[in-house]
């Protein structure tokens, strides 16, 4: 029976029936709707409410009915996109800064859609785990501690030694123990950790992973110091940048190894209930990972614009110039960089190119401004 379930209730059958029900979620349908936020498809007009129905129903008036619970969670996704976990700094005897971190590995139940709980394995008690950031050359201290039932550990896309590796056998630790990593930060750009305990696809999809951020230190680079201060976390030229933490997630409810829900930061549709306010007279900058298991690609796509993208981040000159659309396999990354000043205020979409995903929960909208107050 469980299997006969299992095979009958997935996501091209929801699909198929325009009608997701796993929980208390369903998804809406409004033809007028629909054809208005047609209409706008590349930038609704200045006087469109952003709590409107017309943003809501777009892609085919399909998306989730209700909201999450966010302080039930403990996390909220509109907070996670400029919730930079800096760790604590300190120096060492060479003058050399030491960045700390603290990370615990907990098991905890999250509602990723309305009414849609699902078991997941958190680090700090959130789904993607805390956006760590550093600083080019300093010294990294993370500590972690294992509070599941399982065996867990710390992967991080970077340089370090095989024993920092978080791979069985150099990483890996037990229910209540922990571990210290250390190692330098290198190299700069958009990095990810995730756990690496076997087996694999599990424990990443359980929600085992986070965004790792190594800025440029703009001594080291002064060719391009302009470009590299801008990216310097707390300097006078990054405040003047629209900063955004994004990783594309998805959840196998029925863990019959596909995907029920996909998302932006875990909560399906959170940005299209809740668009991302933007002031149009400030560049926008998105450090994006993709961390989609059971898919072998995600993508984002920016409606009515373009933007230089940085593959990997570890180039301070786009890997690639004026485009609207890219696309990420597993654990690939990016850093994407763009404007509104010359667009007219209002919503303007972004998601997945594969509509399969955006209907499923992977859609939201930039919500641009004359000026944020």
């Amino acid at each position: 029976m469980l299997k006969w379930a299992q095979t009958n209730l997935n996501r091209r059958r929801l699909l198929g029936g325009s009608i997701a029900t796993i929980g208390a979620t369903a998804i809406c349908s409004s033809s007028a709707a629909a054809r208005n936020a047609h209409e706008d498809h590349a930038g609704a007009a200045p006087n469109v409410d952003a709590a409107s129905p017309a943003h809501k129903s777009a892609h085919g008036a399909m998306i989730t009915v209700g909201s999450v619970d966010y302080a039930r969670n403990g996390f909220d996704p509109t907070s996670m996109l400029t919730d930079w976990y800096t760790g604590v700094v300190s120096e060492l005897p060479d003058g050399r800064k030491l960045r700390t971190f603290e990370i615990t590995a907990e098991e905890k139940e999250i509602e990723i859609a309305p009414g849609v709980m699902f078991p997941a394995w958190t680090y700090n008690g959130r789904v993607p785990g805390p956006a760590l950031r550093a600083t080019e050359g300093e010294r990294l201290n993370i500590l972690f501690r294992n509070n599941g039932s399982h065996p867990h550990s710390l992967h991080f896309h970077g340089i370090h030694s095989a024993r920092m590796d978080g791979v069985p056998g150099a990483g890996v630790i037990e229910p209540g123990e922990e571990f210290l990593y250390e190692f330098n930060a290198k190299p700069f750009g958009c990095h990810l950790y995730h756990c690496h305990a076997l087996p694999l696809a599990r424990h990443i999809h359980k929600g085992m992973y986070g965004l790792f951020v190594i800025d440029p230190d703009p001594a080291l680079h002064p060719d391009q110091s302009d470009v590299a201060s801008s990216r310097l976390f707390g300097s006078p030229e990054n405040g003047q940048w629209q900063e955004m933490a994004m990783i594309m997630n998805a959840f196998d409810t029925n863990f019959d190894g596909e995907n029920e829900f996909y998302a932006c930061n875990t909560i399906a549709h959170c940005y299209a209930k809740e668009p991302i306010k933007i002031d149009r007279n400030r560049p926008v900058r998105i450090y994006l990972v993709n961390i989609t298991e059971f898919d072998p690609i995600n993508s984002f796509h920016l409606h009515g614009n373009f933007f230089d993208y940085y593959d990997q981040g570890t180039t301070l000159t786009p890997t690639l110039k004026t485009v609207d659309l890219i696309m990420q396999c597993q654990a690939q990354r990016g850093i994407l960089e763009f404007t509104f000043k010359e667009h007219e205020p209002g919503l303007y979409m972004f998601h997945a190119h594969q509509s399969e995903f955006t209907e499923l929960g992977w859609m939201g909208m930039f919500d641009v401004r004359e000026t944020l107050a």
